[in-house]
């Protein structure tokens, strides 16, 4: 089959995680034989961002490492839809888009019927912005992929689309697997971005306090840190630097003994049962994982089992100083997390999912 998408970006991954997962789509999809086009705006925050703060090399580098993808980098004033979608099968619409582009694909289906158009959400605007659509946007989709029950449900509720499935993200486990590195560098690493002060509080709940309490060796990666959260990081005694390629973050996470998962707000109240990414990813690479309270409502993994959940600030410091002294812990909790990604959660599944939505 032919698809198509219109993502924000798929060179880019510069405060933008959904790029992690519509790499091992489409790589999932071409290795399958699929005619896959990703379509990504020239004027996008997040790859303008990237080459501001770090040139055009990053995206060089993004071609060696993935030499099977690429984008068509297109003027959003004179995409020429007819061109873009001909012959097309299926079509993918990702929600950060701007509300013209998914208009006028929407415009464009009710004209031609040949290809099935989705709409995929993979964030919290829905709750945190619920007017990033305008009013009828989604009418002539054929579908909507949500990345988690909740938001499904949401979409039900509001009559933003009828046919609404939960399409959750995973990992791509060519990238994203335990890699060997006799000499850690330190305990503890943390790969996040610091974000819109949507879990200021419990970064320094979860992360900063314990951390500087049993004075572990740690290092922080991530963009958008105000310069007031630098200074936090310094006074517990973390290395912050800056931001890295995602395809990079298995060698990271193979240089420490544990990883944290500390939700945004939005996650842990309005819209429970989703991860986000970087929970997959970091079980993929089999490093023990600690996460700040979420509700797995879902039930995607076994807490306990696959990761340790810390309820407060004094749990996470009690199970931060038990897996750096207890290294059957650390290989119990990686083991089990391995497995259950392999078993359901790569983007392998995904695709077997997603194909099966188009039936």
């Amino acid at each position: 089959m032919k698809f198509a998408f219109f993502y924000h970006s798929l060179v880019s991954d510069w405060n933008h995680g959904n790029a992690h997962f519509l790499r091992g789509v489409v790589s999932e999809l071409i290795e399958r034989g699929h005619d896959v086009s990703v379509y990504e705006p020239s004027d996008g925050w997040s790859r303008e961002n990237l080459r501001k703060c770090h040139g055009d090399a990053p995206i060089r580098e993004f071609h060696t490492r993935y030499p099977h993808l690429s984008s068509n980098v297109y003027n959003p004033s004179a995409l020429n839809l007819d061109v873009a979608l001909d012959d097309a099968d299926v079509v993918l619409v990702h929600e950060w888009n701007s509300a013209d582009l998914i208009r006028r694909i929407g415009a464009h289906h009710r004209n031609h019927r040949r290809y099935r158009l989705f709409f995929h959400d993979t964030h919290h605007r829905s709750v945190s912005d619920p007017n990033f659509l305008p009013a009828g946007s989604l009418r002539d989709y054929d579908g909507v992929l949500a990345f988690g029950e909740a938001l499904r449900r949401l979409y039900r509720e509001k009559h933003w689309g009828d046919s609404v499935w939960v399409w959750h993200e995973a990992a791509d486990t060519r990238v994203f697997r335990p890699l060997p590195c006799p000499n850690k560098a330190g305990e503890l690493v943390w790969i996040g971005n610091w974000g819109d002060n949507e879990r200021t509080a419990e970064l320094a709940e979860f992360l900063l306090s314990p951390v500087r309490a049993l004075r572990l060796r740690s290092q922080v990666f991530g963009v958008r840190y105000p310069n007031e959260a630098l200074r936090a990081m310094a006074g517990a005694g973390i290395e912050y630097h800056g931001w890295l390629q995602n395809f990079r973050a298995p060698e990271v996470f193979a240089r420490f003994l544990m990883t944290v998962h500390i939700p945004r707000a939005p996650y842990r109240t309005a819209l429970p049962g989703i991860p986000t990414i970087r929970v997959f990813e970091a079980l993929a690479c089999g490093i023990p994982l600690i996460c700040a309270p979420w509700d797995d409502c879902e039930n995607l993994f076994t807490p306990g089992k696959d990761y340790l959940i810390a309820n407060n600030g004094s749990e996470m410091k009690e199970m931060m100083q038990e897996l750096t002294n207890n290294q059957t812990l650390r290989s119990e909790l990686a083991e089990h997390g391995l497995k259950t990604i392999a078993s359901r959660h790569t983007c392998r599944h995904r695709v077997d999912q997603l194909l099966e939505i188009v039936q």
